[in-house]
């Protein structure tokens, strides 16, 4: 992985780096605080230059004394400044309690909720911040609804109220800000599940602390994977390249009427990059998938006796599109990929096999999205939403393998691996077909030499990449699961791979 990679920190971390830089500048936590105050200033004054009227609404601990000092500045600076307390809250830390009486001194007025809020150019949310630990309660839950349902936008300081900045769930009612100001290091929680709806546009201020400085004791919890990341895996292919060096894909599904989930698998290997690309399918399916995609090597596969000479000649194998369930077919099919060494994505109804019939299914990359996670972990979805990346560790630690647990906010995790979120892809993916596309992606990773995790870091990324490609051409709504095909080889070859290969 990259050194410039951004890491993610949970919130116990968050609090241990805050607590060890409080040490280092004296002892005094209020120098942090001024400082996350006049960061959100800024921020406050260059998005939203025409603003003169504010409204800051500020809780009783430290997220609401970052509030307090951003209202003062705001004060101090001639505009229109209003604190606005839920139902009986008050200032409570010592800190959030030295810049209220600082906010007072200065001028400035606070008043509880109920109150009117339209006429405020600006919304800032200093309610919580990462202090969430249950659903907010009813005084303050009426205060985050009368903000999210008031026309003007929303300036969340370092978490969107109601949202869980370790789960990126929300337990109750939360608030949907335009844009969020993180303060010293970036949340995992921020970046995946329902936060993805409501933290607007993702900003960090690290308030002149370096997170690194602090890592023996504040180690982060995953790592976000964007564009930049993808050369790393993709270097230049050797001027005396052949085939056999990119590997051999074997999918193997395809049931009757499920012709194209594979089909849609060998595609995306071959645009991604493997040398080569098999189909072992139903013979009903065979005809249309040459006429289709004539560079596959498609095989009428009846039984899983019919499918061993094709294991012999492949490098991984992408088991599960259009598979199905049938004691007849399916089963059968994916039991001799499990007895097969080869390294394996298992998806869609091979998942819902191993669900049926857990094992540790050896060298394997396993790609659920919530509903098939739910099953793997014997939960709920609801379950699996709740804390995405307990979700994902947990089958991983599980099934002793790689998971890509997909999703808004994909993650990948492994055993002894630091997780990954994907800062790739967009709701248009939500359609049926893009997960055999992943699937024959993350093969194509795999079959070109990268180890398991890597390959499905890489195959996610590119996989999610060519989503917002795809959808920045046409839009989202109707996006196709083959509008992605071109765009996997276009970013396949990132600019330092195209030169030479």
């Amino acid at each position: 992985m990259p050194t410039t990679a951004t890491l993610l920190f949970d919130t116990r971390a968050a609090r241990r780096i805050d607590q060890e830089a409080t040490a280092m500048l004296g002892g005094d936590g209020y120098v942090l605080m001024q400082r996350a105050g006049a960061a959100a200033w800024r921020v406050l004054r260059e998005r939203w230059p025409r603003a003169r009227r504010i409204v800051v609404a500020c809780g009783g601990g430290n997220n609401g004394g970052d509030g307090f000092v951003l209202a003062r500045l705001a004060l101090q600076a001639g505009f229109d400044v209003r604190v606005v307390l839920p139902e009986g809250v008050e200032p409570r830390t010592p800190l959030a309690l030295r810049a209220a009486a600082d906010y007072a001194a200065a001028g400035g007025t606070s008043k509880g909720f109920p109150c009117a809020l339209d006429e405020a150019d600006v919304l800032v949310d200093a309610l919580l911040g990462i202090g969430l630990a249950s659903a907010p309660r009813t005084s303050l839950a009426a205060l985050v609804e009368a903000l999210d349902a008031a026309q003007a936008p929303v300036f969340a300081l370092d978490v969107p109220s109601g949202i869980d900045a370790d789960r990126g769930s929300a337990p109750g009612v939360a608030l949907r800000a335009e844009c969020t100001l993180q303060f010293i290091v970036h949340h995992a929680g921020l970046r995946t599940g329902t936060a993805l709806d409501h933290v607007g546009e993702l900003l960090l201020d690290t308030l002149q602390v370096d997170a690194a400085d602090y890592a023996e004791h504040a180690s982060p919890c995953a790592r976000l994977l964007d564009a930049s990341a993808l050369g790393q895996w993709l270097p230049p292919r050797l001027r005396d390249s052949h085939k056999g060096r990119s590997g051999h894909v074997l999918c193997v599904g395809g049931d009757h009427g499920g012709g194209g989930a594979v089909l849609l698998a060998v595609e995306a290997a071959l645009r991604s990059g493997a040398g080569l690309a098999s189909a072992a399918t139903r013979e009903a399916h065979v005809t249309a998938l040459l006429a289709r995609r004539p560079e596959a090597m498609v095989h009428a596969v009846e039984d899983a006796d019919a499918l061993v000479p094709l294991l012999g000649r492949a490098s991984v194998i992408a088991c599960g599109p259009g598979l199905g369930r049938s004691s007849w077919w399916g089963a059968p099919l994916y039991r001799k990929v499990l007895e097969s060494a080869l390294p394996r994505v298992l998806d869609a109804d091979a998942l819902n096999l191993l669900a049926e019939a857990p094992v540790q299914p050896g060298d394997a990359i396993l790609t659920p999205h919530p509903g098939e996670a739910a099953r793997l972990l014997g939960s709920s979805i609801a379950e699996v939403q709740a804390d995405r990346h307990a979700a994902a560790s947990a089958l991983a630690q599980r099934y002793q393998c790689v998971v890509v647990l997909k999703g808004a906010g994909s993650i990948i995790a492994a055993p002894g691996e630091l997780p990954c979120v994907l800062d790739a892809g967009n709701p248009g993916m939500a359609t049926g077909g893009m997960g055999d596309l992943l699937t024959g992606t993350i093969a194509a990773m795999r079959a070109q030499g990268l180890d398991a995790f890597q390959a499905a870091c890489a195959g996610a990324l590119l996989h999610g990449l060519a989503g917002d490609a795809a959808a920045g051409e046409g839009g989202q709504r109707g996006l196709l699961p083959s509008d992605l095909l071109p765009w996997l080889r276009r970013l396949a070859n990132p600019p330092s791979s195209q030169a030479v290969s």
